[in-house]
C-alpha cells in the first residue's frame, strides 16, 4: 500500500522536498554502484516533480544501468 502523498504548498517547501528526493536518488544510485553521466546528473538536478522522483527511485532499485532509470 502506498502512503498518502505529502502535501507541500509553498515554493520553498516544494524545492526542499525535491532536493531531498534528488539526494535520495543519488545516494541510491551510488550505493548500488551505478555510474551517473553528466547528462543524467543534469536531468536529475533539473527535476522538481515529486511523482517523477518516485518513479525514478522505484526503478533505481531494480535496474542494472543508470540509463534504465529514465526509460
Amino acid at each position: 500500500m502506498k502512503p498518502s502523498p505529502l502535501i507541500v504548498s509553498s515554493p520553498f517547501g516544494k524545492e526542499q522536498l525535491a532536493e531531498g528526493m534528488r539526494r535520495s536518488l543519488f545516494a541510491l544510485l551510488d550505493a548500488r554502484g551505478l555510474e551517473v553521466s553528466a547528462a543524467e546528473r543534469q536531468r536529475i538536478t533539473s527535476c522538481s516533480d515529486e511523482d517523477q522522483f518516485e518513479e525514478w527511485i522505484g526503478r533505481a532499485v531494480k535496474v542494472e544501468a543508470t540509463a534504465d532509470v529514465f526509460s
